[in-house]
């Protein structure tokens, strides 16, 4: 039997029974009602004020156990939540839901009057979150012992932070790993098969950068020589002809240089020499399999390379590696040396696009493509709405569209 918010949803309850769920006077769940009551509150044009108004004054105790419950449902959790429903007495019990996203919070912390940030204060999650914390030190209201507590916490947090940039990277199973590459060389088949010849060549990577290396691999007692060899063999003339002389050192030093440089390149590898070479040198020498293979078994750095690939594909594969953290994705998604493909991609994958961080960079991201842009920016808080309006970086448009939400946030507020 289908439930009675599928029926109220599809339109299939008469009047008189909709009047009894606007008053939460139906004969189900206290859970169900409530589920109910926040659908007319939210959808109803009809019933919608009458829903509202039952649930501001709906049972305590109840309330306080859906918003604990974090199998009650998001969008019972978020209309809970959002700062013109929130009842004081049901924040504590928000607050701890893992649930309830730290997006629904962060407005309540940076912008909540004294009695909810105090609640928020003495929240364990609150006051663990980077985030949150963030926000609550951009909250006005607050006083100067709590903005010095919450300033030493999060430089605690940072420090940790710093450190766990350097932690090995967590584990993840081999056969995961394995299962992705074959995964991801199967379903793109046919485009790998049109760039298959395609070397690697980084967005942003000079020529330089990539054969950087191999001036370092050459012997300094190498190059001298050369060079000693090639001054001696340029003809010494009178004191007139000083200068050319002169100039023709310099040119013959010059060409000796690269010439030990090239005749070192040249040379087959000898005992110890493929330590030199860089995860740069390492890279170009894939083809587009092994840089796909290499993007998703490889380590931070190799994906730090491989997502400037300008090979739609490799740089792509990135984004699909098991190992890849949102930290990562975070700091891609701010770079301006990457396909704009890759900015498209990243808000696609639900893991990704849960993650405030990484919308907001997005946005900020002047290389992302303008339709993205503007699709994310209705996720932003107030306060980075503010901060993109008069960030000089993006698009006119998005700088407009953004004084005008963050004009109409504020008149919603008020």
């Amino acid at each position: 039997m289908p439930r009675m918010l599928d029926l109220i949803r599809n339109s299939q309850v008469p009047v008189n029974l909709m009047q009894s769920a606007a008053r939460g006077s139906l004969s189900v769940t206290p859970a169900e009602m409530i589920e109910i009551l926040v659908y007319l509150a939210l959808h109803h044009k009809l019933f919608g004020e009458q829903a509202r108004m039952t649930l501001a004054g709906w049972d305590e105790k109840t309330s306080v156990a859906a918003a604990s419950d974090p199998a009650t449902s998001a969008e019972v959790l978020g209309y809970f939540a959002s700062a013109g429903n929130l009842r004081a007495c049901l924040l504590p019990a928000l607050a701890e839901n893992l649930s309830v996203s730290e997006e629904s919070l962060d407005g309540l912390a940076a912008s909540g009057t004294r009695s909810v940030v105090e609640i928020l204060l003495a929240s364990q999650r609150v006051m663990s979150s980077t985030r949150l914390l963030r926000a609550l030190q951009s909250n006005p209201i607050l006083r100067p012992n709590e903005l010095a507590d919450i300033g030493k916490r999060l430089a605690e947090r940072e420090t940790g932070t710093a450190e766990e940039e350097h932690a090995p990277e967590p584990h993840v199973p081999d056969e995961v790993v394995e299962g992705a590459v074959i995964k991801y060389l199967e379903v793109n088949a046919a485009e790998l098969a049109a760039e298959k010849d395609k070397p690697f060549q980084g967005v942003g990577i000079t020529h330089d950068e990539l054969h950087a290396d191999e001036a370092d691999a050459v012997e300094p007692a190498e190059v001298a020589a050369t060079v000693s060899a090639a001054s001696s063999s340029v003809p010494t003339g009178p004191a007139g002809t000083a200068d050319a002389t002169s100039d023709a050192n310099t040119d013959a030093m010059r060409a000796a240089a690269k010439a030990a440089i090239a005749a070192k390149a040249k040379k087959g590898p000898v005992l110890g020499e493929g330590k030199r070479d860089s995860t740069l040198q390492k890279i170009a020498k894939l083809d587009i399999k092994g840089r796909i293979a290499l993007a998703m078994r490889g380590n931070k750095e190799d994906r730090t390379i491989l997502v400037r690939d300008s090979t739609k594909l490799v740089a792509l594969a990135v984004l699909d590696s098991p190992k890849i953290s949102d930290a990562e994705v975070e700091k891609i998604a701010l770079q301006k040396n990457v396909l704009q493909s890759v900015l498209r991609a990243i808000p696609m994958k639900r893991k990704f696009a849960k993650n405030y961080g990484i919308m907001r960079n997005l946005v900020y991201n002047p290389r992302t493509p303008l339709d993205a842009s503007l699709g994310l920016m209705k996720q932003l808080l107030t306060r980075d709405l503010k901060n993109l309006s008069e960030n000089k970086e993006v698009s006119d448009t998005v700088r407009k569209t953004a004084t005008r939400m963050f004009k109409q946030k504020l008149e919603k507020k008020d």
